[in-house]
């Protein structure tokens, strides 16, 4: 066999462990993505091979290089008001149903850095004003540990606010400097951020959620990971729920409960 050869395996073996242990896949179009997501970590880590960081995968016997491996094979851009139509739908169509609640509950599944979950918390507090705000939890998870410790921090570039409205920026970001900003505690205190695996389930949620928001992570799964994992989260939402999916993720031809009610905007129906 030869030493290309070997790589081919060593990448096609570090890709399933991927796969089973995240849900996270890569198709053979992206090989070179993920090959060069892979030679960060090995870079970062010192190693001299794909076999060698595999061993080490396999082992389980470092822990700081499993993270390395799922934060970078995931994908973590992201801005403030991503999607902006689809959010207004969900301003115009779902909020007002919950503003008489007690508790608004929210999951943001796969956040990244956070900017949907402060997105969100700052639509609530535009669409039903401070006072639903304070009867509202929203919790981010997302596998990658590093993205999570910057979510939780509340710091923001530049760029990832560009598309918020000004009105907001004013109210609930303050400049630092040097081209960053930090979110209000307003905010903030409303946002509980967490890393979780979304392959791992049932979900431990002892409370279901209202709505629920998972973009741009699907595609990154197969199709039996895709309907487990839309199953899991029907099975955390309340009756009458909300899943809110990207407009480039389509569940046609998935076997799911969910009801499609308009491009990206899902609900549980009511038995």
């Amino acid at each position: 066999m030869t030493a290309r050869d070997l790589e081919m395996e060593d990448y096609e073996s570090i890709r399933d462990w991927l796969s089973n242990r995240s849900g996270i896949h890569y198709p053979e179009h992206k090989r070179d993505l993920l090959r060069k997501r892979l030679g960060r970590v090995q870079l970062a880590f010192d190693y001299r091979d794909l076999g060698s960081l595999l061993r080490d995968l396999k082992s389980g016997a470092r822990a700081e290089v499993e993270m390395a491996v799922l934060s970078a094979a995931s994908t973590n851009h992201t801005y403030f008001y991503r999607e902006a139509d689809i959010l207004n739908r969900m301003r115009e169509t779902i909020l007002p149903a919950l503003s008489a609640r007690d508790e608004i509950r929210v999951w943001s599944a796969a956040c990244s850095t956070g900017d949907e979950v402060f997105t969100i918390a700052m639509l609530i507090a535009e669409a039903l004003g401070p006072e639903a705000l304070e009867r509202t939890s929203i919790l981010g998870t997302d596998i990658s540990a590093p993205v999570i410790d910057r979510a939780e921090q509340g710091i923001v570039s530049a760029r990832q606010i560009a598309e918020v409205p000004e009105a907001l920026r004013r109210r609930f970001l303050s400049p630092l400097g040097l081209g960053q900003y930090a979110v209000s505690a307003a905010i903030r205190d409303r946002c509980t951020f967490r890393r979780m695996n979304l392959k791992t389930t049932p979900y431990p949620f002892r409370n279901s959620f209202q709505i629920v928001f998972l973009r741009n992570v699907l595609y990154y799964f197969d199709p039996a990971d895709q309907i487990a994992t839309l199953e899991a989260v029907h099975e955390v939402t309340e009756p009458g729920g909300w899943l809110i999916t990207s407009v480039t993720e389509s569940l046609r031809g998935l076997p799911t409960p969910w009801v499609q009610q308009s491009n990206g905007i899902f609900q549980k129906v009511r038995p």
